[in-house]
Protein backbone atom coordinates (compact mmCIF):
# COMPACT_ATOMS: atom_id res chain seq x y z
CA UNK A 1 0.00 0.00 0.00
CA UNK A 2 1.45 3.11 -1.30
CA UNK A 3 1.01 6.00 1.50
CA UNK A 4 1.60 9.73 2.04
CA UNK A 5 0.01 10.11 5.83
CA UNK A 6 3.70 10.83 6.80
CA UNK A 7 4.53 13.78 4.92
CA UNK A 8 4.51 17.02 6.85
CA UNK A 9 2.18 18.69 4.44
CA UNK A 10 -0.91 15.54 4.89
CA UNK A 11 -0.96 16.86 8.73
CA UNK A 12 -1.44 20.41 8.10
CA UNK A 13 -4.48 21.33 10.15
CA UNK A 14 -6.14 23.72 7.47
CA UNK A 15 -6.36 20.10 5.25
CA UNK A 16 -6.99 18.42 7.28
CA UNK A 17 -10.31 20.04 8.32
CA UNK A 18 -11.42 20.70 4.93
CA UNK A 19 -11.13 16.94 4.48
CA UNK A 20 -13.08 16.21 7.68
CA UNK A 21 -15.96 18.50 6.33
CA UNK A 22 -15.99 16.81 2.70
CA UNK A 23 -15.45 13.48 3.87
CA UNK A 24 -18.58 11.82 5.34
CA UNK A 25 -22.63 12.10 5.32
CA UNK A 26 -22.57 11.11 1.48
CA UNK A 27 -19.97 12.77 0.20
CA UNK A 28 -15.83 11.87 -0.23
CA UNK A 29 -12.86 13.69 -1.35
CA UNK A 30 -9.29 12.81 -2.30
CA UNK A 31 -6.25 14.58 -2.86
CA UNK A 32 -5.09 14.34 -6.19
CA UNK A 33 -3.30 15.48 -9.16
CA UNK A 34 0.34 17.54 -8.24
CA UNK A 35 0.56 17.02 -4.58
CA UNK A 36 -0.03 13.11 -4.56
CA UNK A 37 2.58 13.02 -7.50
CA UNK A 38 5.54 15.34 -6.35
CA UNK A 39 5.32 13.34 -2.70
CA UNK A 40 5.85 10.27 -4.14
CA UNK A 41 8.94 11.45 -6.40
CA UNK A 42 10.10 13.54 -3.35
CA UNK A 43 9.48 17.08 -4.37
CA UNK A 44 7.91 20.25 -2.74
CA UNK A 45 4.40 19.99 -2.42
CA UNK A 46 2.41 23.65 -2.87
CA UNK A 47 -0.66 23.53 -4.60
CA UNK A 48 -3.07 21.13 -3.05
CA UNK A 49 -6.10 20.10 -5.71
CA UNK A 50 -9.13 18.08 -4.02
CA UNK A 51 -11.65 16.16 -5.91
CA UNK A 52 -15.06 15.64 -4.26
CA UNK A 53 -18.26 13.06 -5.23
CA UNK A 54 -20.08 16.19 -4.23
CA UNK A 55 -21.53 18.56 -6.46
CA UNK A 56 -20.54 22.33 -6.27
CA UNK A 57 -23.36 22.79 -4.10
CA UNK A 58 -23.08 20.76 -1.39
CA UNK A 59 -19.70 21.87 -1.18
CA UNK A 60 -20.15 25.27 -1.06
CA UNK A 61 -23.28 24.75 1.90
CA UNK A 62 -20.79 22.48 3.69
CA UNK A 63 -17.77 24.67 3.85
CA UNK A 64 -19.92 27.74 5.31
CA UNK A 65 -21.57 25.51 7.71
CA UNK A 66 -18.15 25.03 9.22
CA UNK A 67 -16.78 28.69 8.47
CA UNK A 68 -14.94 28.30 5.96
CA UNK A 69 -14.96 31.16 2.94
CA UNK A 70 -16.45 29.25 -0.40
CA UNK A 71 -15.62 31.20 -4.03
CA UNK A 72 -17.29 30.18 -7.16
CA UNK A 73 -13.93 30.20 -9.07
CA UNK A 74 -15.22 27.74 -12.05
CA UNK A 75 -18.60 26.63 -10.87
CA UNK A 76 -19.94 25.66 -13.96
CA UNK A 77 -17.50 22.98 -14.30
CA UNK A 78 -17.66 22.10 -10.91
CA UNK A 79 -14.36 23.77 -8.91
CA UNK A 80 -14.90 25.79 -5.93
CA UNK A 81 -11.75 27.45 -3.98
CA UNK A 82 -12.27 26.82 -0.14
CA UNK A 83 -9.93 29.83 2.31
CA UNK A 84 -9.30 28.61 4.78
CA UNK A 85 -6.05 30.32 7.01
CA UNK A 86 -5.56 32.61 3.90
CA UNK A 87 -5.02 29.65 1.57
CA UNK A 88 -6.44 28.22 -0.81
CA UNK A 89 -7.62 24.92 -1.46
CA UNK A 90 -9.26 24.45 -4.86
CA UNK A 91 -12.11 21.69 -4.83
CA UNK A 92 -13.61 20.05 -8.28
CA UNK A 93 -16.42 17.47 -8.47
CA UNK A 94 -15.72 14.31 -10.08
CA UNK A 95 -16.47 14.78 -13.54
CA UNK A 96 -16.67 12.94 -17.01
CA UNK A 97 -16.23 14.96 -20.71
CA UNK A 98 -19.33 15.22 -22.33
CA UNK A 99 -18.10 16.73 -25.77
CA UNK A 100 -14.91 18.47 -26.06
CA UNK A 101 -13.34 20.85 -29.02
CA UNK A 102 -9.71 20.63 -28.17
CA UNK A 103 -9.78 23.84 -26.12
CA UNK A 104 -12.59 23.81 -24.09
CA UNK A 105 -15.47 20.84 -22.56
CA UNK A 106 -18.47 20.26 -21.20
CA UNK A 107 -18.49 17.88 -18.32
CA UNK A 108 -20.73 15.91 -16.58
CA UNK A 109 -20.33 15.76 -12.54
CA UNK A 110 -19.77 11.96 -11.43
CA UNK A 111 -18.92 9.77 -8.33
CA UNK A 112 -17.17 7.18 -10.44
CA UNK A 113 -13.15 7.85 -9.42
CA UNK A 114 -12.26 5.68 -12.53
CA UNK A 115 -14.05 7.47 -15.09
CA UNK A 116 -12.54 10.89 -12.98
CA UNK A 117 -9.39 9.72 -13.79
CA UNK A 118 -9.83 8.32 -17.36
CA UNK A 119 -10.14 11.95 -18.05
CA UNK A 120 -7.34 13.53 -16.95
CA UNK A 121 -4.12 13.53 -19.02
CA UNK A 122 -1.11 11.79 -17.84
CA UNK A 123 -1.20 9.03 -15.43
CA UNK A 124 1.42 10.77 -13.09
CA UNK A 125 -1.13 13.65 -12.94
CA UNK A 126 -3.81 11.56 -11.61
CA UNK A 127 -3.40 9.80 -8.51
CA UNK A 128 -5.78 10.60 -5.23
CA UNK A 129 -4.79 10.49 -2.11
CA UNK A 130 -7.84 9.63 0.35
CA UNK A 131 -8.37 11.19 4.00
CA UNK A 132 -6.04 8.46 5.54
CA UNK A 133 -3.42 9.27 3.04
CA UNK A 134 -3.43 5.86 0.95
CA UNK A 135 -3.06 6.46 -2.70
CA UNK A 136 -5.67 5.16 -5.18
CA UNK A 137 -3.87 4.54 -8.59
CA UNK A 138 -6.48 3.93 -11.76
CA UNK A 139 -4.51 4.34 -14.31
CA UNK A 140 -1.08 2.81 -13.82
CA UNK A 141 0.75 6.12 -12.38
CA UNK A 142 2.24 4.38 -9.59
CA UNK A 143 4.14 2.06 -11.92
CA UNK A 144 5.34 5.42 -14.27
CA UNK A 145 6.47 7.56 -11.12
CA UNK A 146 8.80 5.10 -10.11
CA UNK A 147 10.11 4.26 -13.94
CA UNK A 148 10.14 8.41 -14.46
CA UNK A 149 7.59 7.88 -17.61
CA UNK A 150 5.32 10.38 -18.94
CA UNK A 151 2.45 8.71 -20.35
CA UNK A 152 -1.10 10.14 -21.62
CA UNK A 153 -3.95 7.92 -19.92
CA UNK A 154 -5.52 5.55 -22.10
CA UNK A 155 -5.44 6.25 -26.11
CA UNK A 156 -2.81 9.20 -26.66
CA UNK A 157 -4.64 10.78 -29.44
CA UNK A 158 -7.95 10.78 -27.94
CA UNK A 159 -6.63 12.85 -25.06
CA UNK A 160 -5.17 15.35 -27.43
CA UNK A 161 -8.01 16.20 -29.46
CA UNK A 162 -10.03 16.52 -25.99
CA UNK A 163 -7.25 19.16 -24.73
CA UNK A 164 -4.75 20.00 -27.78
CA UNK A 165 -2.58 22.03 -24.96
CA UNK A 166 -2.07 18.61 -23.82
CA UNK A 167 0.10 17.97 -26.45
CA UNK A 168 3.16 21.06 -24.65
CA UNK A 169 2.23 19.72 -21.17
CA UNK A 170 3.40 16.02 -22.53
CA UNK A 171 6.70 17.47 -23.33
CA UNK A 172 6.73 19.79 -19.86
CA UNK A 173 6.15 17.26 -17.79
CA UNK A 174 8.35 15.41 -19.36
CA UNK A 175 11.54 18.48 -18.73
CA UNK A 176 10.38 18.29 -15.11
CA UNK A 177 9.62 14.57 -14.04
CA UNK A 178 10.98 12.20 -17.11
CA UNK A 179 14.09 9.90 -17.70
CA UNK A 180 14.96 8.18 -20.66
CA UNK A 181 12.95 8.52 -24.11
CA UNK A 182 9.74 9.90 -23.88
CA UNK A 183 6.35 7.46 -24.45
CA UNK A 184 6.87 6.56 -28.02
CA UNK A 185 2.55 6.53 -28.50
CA UNK A 186 2.82 10.33 -26.73
CA UNK A 187 5.71 11.02 -28.99
CA UNK A 188 3.61 9.66 -32.61
CA UNK A 189 0.18 11.62 -31.33
CA UNK A 190 2.01 14.76 -30.95
CA UNK A 191 3.36 14.81 -33.74
CA UNK A 192 0.47 14.02 -35.37
CA UNK A 193 -1.43 16.82 -34.05
CA UNK A 194 1.15 19.94 -33.89
CA UNK A 195 -1.25 21.77 -36.28
CA UNK A 196 -3.64 21.95 -33.87
CA UNK A 197 -1.61 24.00 -31.60
CA UNK A 198 -2.17 27.50 -33.76
CA UNK A 199 -5.72 27.07 -32.20
CA UNK A 200 -4.57 27.71 -28.62
CA UNK A 201 -4.46 30.78 -27.15
CA UNK A 202 -0.89 32.45 -27.21
CA UNK A 203 -1.66 33.30 -23.52
CA UNK A 204 -1.73 29.36 -23.31
CA UNK A 205 1.19 28.32 -25.68
CA UNK A 206 3.37 30.67 -23.84
CA UNK A 207 2.73 29.68 -19.97
CA UNK A 208 3.27 25.80 -20.91
CA UNK A 209 6.66 26.80 -23.22
CA UNK A 210 7.83 28.95 -19.84
CA UNK A 211 7.43 26.62 -17.60
CA UNK A 212 9.07 23.86 -19.25
CA UNK A 213 12.00 26.40 -19.80
CA UNK A 214 12.42 26.87 -16.22
CA UNK A 215 12.88 22.69 -15.66
CA UNK A 216 16.25 22.14 -13.98
CA UNK A 217 17.39 20.64 -17.27
CA UNK A 218 14.97 20.80 -20.62
CA UNK A 219 17.48 19.82 -23.01
CA UNK A 220 16.09 16.21 -24.22
CA UNK A 221 12.27 18.02 -24.19
CA UNK A 222 13.38 20.33 -26.67
CA UNK A 223 15.41 17.89 -29.05
CA UNK A 224 11.99 15.79 -28.49
CA UNK A 225 10.07 19.01 -29.32
CA UNK A 226 12.45 20.12 -32.41
CA UNK A 227 12.47 16.15 -33.75
CA UNK A 228 8.46 15.93 -33.44
CA UNK A 229 7.82 19.54 -35.28
CA UNK A 230 5.87 21.24 -32.51
CA UNK A 231 9.20 22.95 -31.53
CA UNK A 232 9.26 24.95 -35.16
CA UNK A 233 4.73 24.81 -34.68
CA UNK A 234 4.92 27.29 -31.60
CA UNK A 235 8.41 28.93 -32.46
CA UNK A 236 9.27 29.27 -35.87
CA UNK A 237 12.36 31.31 -34.54
CA UNK A 238 14.34 28.50 -33.76
CA UNK A 239 13.98 26.25 -36.29
CA UNK A 240 17.22 27.28 -38.51
CA UNK A 241 19.03 29.41 -35.07
CA UNK A 242 19.03 25.63 -33.29
CA UNK A 243 18.46 24.25 -29.33
CA UNK A 244 22.17 23.16 -29.68
CA UNK A 245 23.51 25.93 -27.32
CA UNK A 246 21.16 24.65 -24.13
CA UNK A 247 23.93 21.46 -22.82
CA UNK A 248 26.13 24.59 -22.75
CA UNK A 249 23.62 26.93 -21.21
CA UNK A 250 22.80 24.56 -18.18
CA UNK A 251 26.77 23.57 -17.79
CA UNK A 252 27.52 27.43 -17.60
CA UNK A 253 24.39 27.84 -15.11
CA UNK A 254 25.71 25.09 -12.85
CA UNK A 255 29.33 26.22 -12.80
CA UNK A 256 28.77 30.17 -12.77
CA UNK A 257 25.64 29.26 -9.99
CA UNK A 258 23.60 31.23 -12.28
CA UNK A 259 19.70 31.02 -11.15
CA UNK A 260 17.39 29.32 -13.69
CA UNK A 261 16.18 31.96 -16.40
CA UNK A 262 13.62 31.14 -18.73
CA UNK A 263 14.12 34.17 -21.01
CA UNK A 264 17.81 33.43 -21.23
CA UNK A 265 17.29 30.30 -22.24
CA UNK A 266 14.26 31.27 -24.88
CA UNK A 267 17.49 33.68 -25.83
CA UNK A 268 19.74 31.24 -26.28
CA UNK A 269 17.70 29.06 -29.04
CA UNK A 270 16.87 32.19 -30.99
CA UNK A 271 18.14 34.78 -32.82
CA UNK A 272 19.45 38.36 -31.47
CA UNK A 273 17.35 40.15 -34.42
CA UNK A 274 15.37 43.13 -33.22
CA UNK A 275 12.39 42.53 -35.81
CA UNK A 276 12.14 39.02 -35.54
CA UNK A 277 11.90 39.05 -31.54
CA UNK A 278 9.46 41.73 -32.33
CA UNK A 279 6.92 39.32 -33.65
CA UNK A 280 7.72 36.40 -31.43
CA UNK A 281 6.77 38.57 -28.28
CA UNK A 282 3.60 40.04 -29.89
CA UNK A 283 2.88 36.23 -31.37
CA UNK A 284 3.21 34.57 -27.52
CA UNK A 285 1.78 38.33 -26.14
CA UNK A 286 4.76 38.51 -23.66
CA UNK A 287 4.72 40.95 -20.86
CA UNK A 288 6.19 44.49 -21.55
CA UNK A 289 8.74 43.52 -19.43
CA UNK A 290 9.43 40.29 -20.99
CA UNK A 291 9.27 41.88 -24.61
CA UNK A 292 11.59 45.02 -23.19
CA UNK A 293 13.95 42.06 -22.18
CA UNK A 294 14.24 40.38 -26.31
CA UNK A 295 14.54 44.09 -27.48
CA UNK A 296 17.26 45.43 -24.94
CA UNK A 297 19.44 42.12 -25.50
CA UNK A 298 18.68 42.49 -29.24
CA UNK A 299 19.85 46.19 -29.63
CA UNK A 300 22.82 45.83 -27.23
CA UNK A 301 26.42 45.08 -28.53
CA UNK A 302 29.32 42.43 -27.44
CA UNK A 303 31.69 44.32 -25.63
CA UNK A 304 35.23 43.35 -26.80
CA UNK A 305 37.34 41.08 -24.16
CA UNK A 306 39.46 43.76 -24.20
CA UNK A 307 37.72 46.57 -23.63
CA UNK A 308 38.40 49.14 -20.42
CA UNK A 309 36.08 49.20 -17.27
CA UNK A 310 35.31 52.41 -18.43
CA UNK A 311 34.77 51.43 -21.66
CA UNK A 312 32.03 48.86 -20.70
CA UNK A 313 30.20 51.48 -17.69
CA UNK A 314 30.10 53.55 -20.91
CA UNK A 315 27.86 50.50 -22.67
CA UNK A 316 25.89 49.98 -19.44
CA UNK A 317 24.99 53.59 -18.67
CA UNK A 318 24.04 53.59 -22.92
CA UNK A 319 22.09 50.43 -23.33
CA UNK A 320 20.89 49.60 -19.74
CA UNK A 321 22.68 46.43 -17.86
CA UNK A 322 20.20 43.87 -19.22
CA UNK A 323 21.21 43.62 -22.69
CA UNK A 324 24.65 43.86 -21.93
CA UNK A 325 24.17 40.97 -19.00
CA UNK A 326 22.61 38.50 -21.50
CA UNK A 327 24.82 39.15 -24.30
CA UNK A 328 27.74 38.52 -21.84
CA UNK A 329 26.01 35.06 -20.09
CA UNK A 330 25.66 33.95 -24.05
CA UNK A 331 29.24 34.41 -24.81
CA UNK A 332 30.25 32.26 -21.54
CA UNK A 333 28.05 29.83 -22.76
CA UNK A 334 29.67 29.83 -25.98
CA UNK A 335 32.62 29.23 -24.09
CA UNK A 336 31.21 26.38 -22.35
CA UNK A 337 30.69 24.59 -25.12
CA UNK A 338 33.26 22.28 -24.79
CA UNK A 339 33.48 20.30 -21.54
CA UNK A 340 36.96 20.76 -20.92
CA UNK A 341 38.47 24.03 -22.32
CA UNK A 342 41.68 24.41 -23.23
CA UNK A 343 43.97 27.43 -21.28
CA UNK A 344 43.46 30.16 -23.87
CA UNK A 345 39.27 29.55 -23.00
CA UNK A 346 39.64 29.18 -20.04
CA UNK A 347 41.47 33.06 -19.60
CA UNK A 348 38.44 34.32 -21.90
CA UNK A 349 36.12 32.46 -19.37
CA UNK A 350 37.45 35.13 -16.53
CA UNK A 351 37.50 37.76 -18.83
CA UNK A 352 34.15 37.92 -19.36
CA UNK A 353 33.36 36.48 -15.75
CA UNK A 354 34.77 39.82 -14.61
CA UNK A 355 32.91 41.84 -17.16
CA UNK A 356 29.81 40.29 -15.88
CA UNK A 357 30.15 40.95 -12.43
CA UNK A 358 30.87 44.38 -13.27
CA UNK A 359 27.46 44.91 -15.27
CA UNK A 360 25.72 43.32 -12.49
CA UNK A 361 27.51 44.98 -9.42
CA UNK A 362 28.09 48.41 -10.94
CA UNK A 363 25.60 51.17 -9.64
CA UNK A 364 24.63 53.30 -12.56
CA UNK A 365 25.40 56.82 -11.73
CA UNK A 366 22.86 60.14 -12.24
CA UNK A 367 23.72 62.92 -14.52
CA UNK A 368 24.82 65.55 -12.13
CA UNK A 369 23.25 68.42 -14.14
CA UNK A 370 19.60 69.22 -14.75
CA UNK A 371 17.98 71.67 -16.92
CA UNK A 372 17.22 73.46 -13.84
CA UNK A 373 20.47 73.78 -13.42
CA UNK A 374 21.43 75.31 -16.25
CA UNK A 375 18.73 77.82 -16.02
CA UNK A 376 20.23 78.45 -12.40
CA UNK A 377 23.03 79.35 -14.24
CA UNK A 378 21.69 81.91 -16.55
CA UNK A 379 20.68 79.74 -19.89
CA UNK A 380 17.12 80.52 -21.14
CA UNK A 381 14.92 77.26 -21.22
CA UNK A 382 14.38 76.25 -25.08
CA UNK A 383 15.68 74.20 -27.45
CA UNK A 384 19.29 75.36 -26.96
CA UNK A 385 18.87 74.14 -23.22
CA UNK A 386 18.41 70.66 -24.24
CA UNK A 387 21.47 70.89 -26.67
CA UNK A 388 23.51 71.87 -24.13
CA UNK A 389 22.37 68.82 -21.83
CA UNK A 390 22.99 66.63 -23.98
CA UNK A 391 26.23 68.01 -25.12
CA UNK A 392 27.20 67.70 -21.21
CA UNK A 393 25.61 64.59 -20.87
CA UNK A 394 28.13 63.13 -23.95
CA UNK A 395 30.96 65.01 -21.98
CA UNK A 396 30.28 63.29 -18.61
CA UNK A 397 30.20 59.87 -19.90
CA UNK A 398 33.31 60.35 -21.71
CA UNK A 399 35.27 61.74 -18.36
CA UNK A 400 34.48 58.19 -17.25
CA UNK A 401 31.02 59.78 -15.19
CA UNK A 402 34.12 61.90 -12.63
CA UNK A 403 33.60 65.30 -14.23
CA UNK A 404 31.54 67.49 -11.87
CA UNK A 405 28.49 69.77 -12.41
CA UNK A 406 30.60 72.91 -12.10
CA UNK A 407 33.27 71.46 -14.78
CA UNK A 408 30.78 70.21 -16.46
CA UNK A 409 29.19 74.20 -16.58
CA UNK A 410 32.46 75.92 -17.11
CA UNK A 411 32.87 74.14 -20.69
CA UNK A 412 29.73 75.89 -21.74
CA UNK A 413 31.50 78.97 -21.20
CA UNK A 414 34.39 77.93 -23.20
CA UNK A 415 32.13 77.61 -26.43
Amino acid sequence: MTSVADEPWFADEALQKILAVLNGEGGEARIVGGAVRNALLGLPVSDMDIATTLEPEAVQARAEAAGIRCVPTGIKHGTVTLVLDGRPFEVTTLRTDVETDGRHAEVAFTKDWQADAARRDLTINALYADRYGVVHDYVGGLEDIRTATVRFIGDASERIAEDHLRILRFFRFFAHYGRGRPDAEGLKACARAKGKLKLLSAERVWSELKKLLSAREPGKALLWMRTTGVLTEILPESEKWGIDSIPALMRAEASFGWPIDPLLRLAAIVPPDAERLSAMSSRLKLANVEKDFFQTWARAKLIAEEATETALKQEIYHFGPVGIETRLKLALVSLSADPEPDVATLAKIAVRQKQLSIVQTWPMPTMPIRGADLIEAGYAPGPALGANLAKLEALWVASGFSATAAELIATLGDS
